[in-house]
């Protein structure tokens, strides 16, 4: 390990163990490069090169798994020459792992990693990596292919993609990472999303209630204690808590405080009516969140552990109805197409009303391949042939004839059979090995340029056979009124707030500031005291303005009145 990536972060222990665990053994990956056939004749017209390509993915298990079925790997090798493997490096945060991978400095033909946007933990750690040489300059690979051209045109790419992850300014040209799940055409909706809180439906009834007229935080609290009073109990004969955790575990939900939130919850930098920057913490709104969790929690109407909960155990509680207000959660999830929970609010955003708003397209995760790949057009080439129309058929629909036919205009008719063994077994039709039944491996390399309606004549995977019994999600839609909600919607296109720290002459410093906030916020949520909760609070502030928060915010401002790094302030 270099002095220099010691110095930038600590690494943890299990973690660089766990890197050496995931690569001995798997130098065969790049040498194989050294094998490709050398000419494509007589091979199908997607073909690649005959090699392995293995790449190591720094997300969570929960999003992707690295069990491939035999079939869909031999058909890969069959169009492309590719035996393909991914392995997930298992780590208790992602970005731990993709510490301590870029550390060890051995790794295969690709990585993958979150990257939402530049202002994600991990662009400063990539953004190291790129600098000191570790990755290979993708721009002219780029350019000889059909999907991935794309991203060189003008106008294709997001503001953030292009100028803050991809084409920075500061690289000339060249770049190093490819941000993935950019739409085809922008403001383009993939699927009719709605989250948020959601409150259990015979609650509602039992209330007489329209949740669709909870639109402050004093509603909210007015709603919870006639649901403390009513008594309600889960499946198991429990009381349940009011207010519950968000379905993936304890956090800061900013949706369900929208009128308190200064900001992006997690980057709480927002401009107000005078066009001044400042952080949540220079503002009322701190204090005022503060109080009224606090309140929540002395009266019980909160879950006590609604901002430290881990992910199974709040799961687990939504799925048995334990909290009568899921803090956040969204209308695809498999428990709830019966729609016993349905949408409540939206609340309002602490400047006015609420409007939907939509990015004019934007990012989910990224991928980079190592200086150290042999022939690294191949595996270039490789991912565009995952993102063409072929490969997403592939990856997203398995294979013809075994999960799916052809209708008469060319498109994918999932086979009854399936949808059935997806609903009645998730985890046995997982092995089938694609993207419509839960395997997403695809998705790392193959899921951009995306319009599924245009390729595949639906948005989600089976569409066309589902029964209306089936259609929870967008009936949860039409509860909501989506289709009038997104009439009214802006379309934005911008940084985050946080995206410019990798630019910051003290911007680690900064962005640890930022992360003790964060904490100092739930310290002071159980705090004893309104007191002691702004004593914390204050002492956060001084934090930040030591690690340079002013000049931040004034670089921020800055970069907002620039056209090219336009700031989205609310997401």
């Amino acid at each position: 390990m270099s002095k220099r990536w010691a110095k930038f972060m600590a690494i943890p222990v299990m973690a660089s163990m766990l890197i050496a665990g995931c690569t001995n053994g798997d130098k065969d990956s790049n040498a194989s490069a050294t094998a490709s056939a050398g000419s494509s004749a007589g091979k199908p017209a997607t073909w690649v090169a005959d090699r392995k390509i293995k790449g190591l993915v720094f997300m969570g298990t929960d999003d992707y798994t690295e069990d491939m079925n035999p079939e869909i790997k031999a058909k890969i090798k069959e169009l492309t020459g590719v035996d393909f493997e991914i392995q997930i490096m298992k780590a208790d945060h992602s970005i731990d792992g993709l510490i301590a991978g870029l550390a060890a400095n051995d790794l295969p033909d690709f990585i993958a990693f979150y990257l939402n946007n530049s202002g994600r933990p991990e662009m400063p750690v990539v953004l190291k990596a790129a600098r000191e040489g570790m990755f290979t300059d993708l721009t002219p690979l780029l350019k000889d292919t059909k999907i991935y051209s794309k991203y060189e045109q003008e106008g294709f790419l997001p503001l953030d993609t292009q100028y803050g992850v991809m084409f920075r300014p500061e690289f000339n040209g060249s770049t190093y990472f490819v941000h993935m799940n950019v739409n085809r055409q922008g403001g383009y909706d993939t699927r009719k999303y709605v989250g948020g809180p959601y409150i259990r439906k015979d609650i509602a009834d039992s209330l007489n209630l329209d949740p669709s007229t909870i639109k402050t935080t004093d509603q909210l609290y007015e709603l919870a204690k006639k649901i403390k009073d009513g008594h309600f109990k889960d499946t198991n004969g429990k009381e349940i808590s009011p207010i519950g955790p968000n379905y993936w575990g304890g956090q800061e939900i900013g949706r369900l405080f929208a009128d308190l939130e200064w900001g992006d919850v997690g980057q709480f930098i927002k401009q107000d009516k005078d066009g001044k920057v400042l952080h949540e913490a220079e503002t009322p709104y701190a204090m005022k969140k503060v109080e009224y969790v606090q309140k929540l929690l002395k009266e019980k109407l909160l879950q006590p552990e609604f901002f430290t909960m881990d992910e199974s155990r709040s799961t687990e509680g939504a799925l048995n109805g334990s909290w009568g207000i899921i803090a956040d959660m969204h209308n695809y999830l498999e428990f709830n197409q019966d729609m016993h929970y349905v949408p409540l609010g939206p609340l309002n955003a602490v400047d006015g009303p609420y409007q939907m708003q939509v990015a004019f397209k934007s990012g989910y995760s990224a991928w980079a391949i190592p200086s150290s790949t042999k022939k690294p057009e191949e595996v270039v080439k490789f991912a565009d042939f995952l993102a063409s129309r072929e490969g997403k058929l592939l990856w997203r629909y398995g294979l013809e004839g075994r999960d799916y036919t052809l209708d008469k205009d060319g498109n994918p008719l999932v086979k009854q059979e399936v949808l059935d063994l997806k609903a009645k077994d998730p985890n046995e039709a997982k092995k089938l090995g694609f993207g419509g039944v839960g395997n997403y491996w695809g998705e790392l390399l193959g899921g951009t340029d995306i319009d599924y309606m245009a390729d595949f004549g639906e948005m989600e995977y089976g569409d066309k056979l589902k029964k209306d019994e089936d259609q929870g999600a967008l009936k949860i839609a039409n509860y909501w009124h989506w289709d009038d909600k997104r009439k009214a919607a802006r379309i934005v296109d911008g940084y985050t707030p946080n995206s410019f720290l990798g630019e910051f002459d003290r911007g680690t410093d900064l962005k640890a500031a930022f992360d003790n906030y964060k904490d100092s916020l739930v310290q002071a949520y159980y705090s004893k005291t309104s007191e002691a909760a702004q004593k914390i609070l204050d002492n956060a502030l001084k934090q930040m303005k030591a690690a340079g928060l002013d000049d931040y915010l004034k670089l921020v401002a800055d970069k907002n009145n620039d056209p090219k790094t336009k700031v989205i302030f609310d997401q």
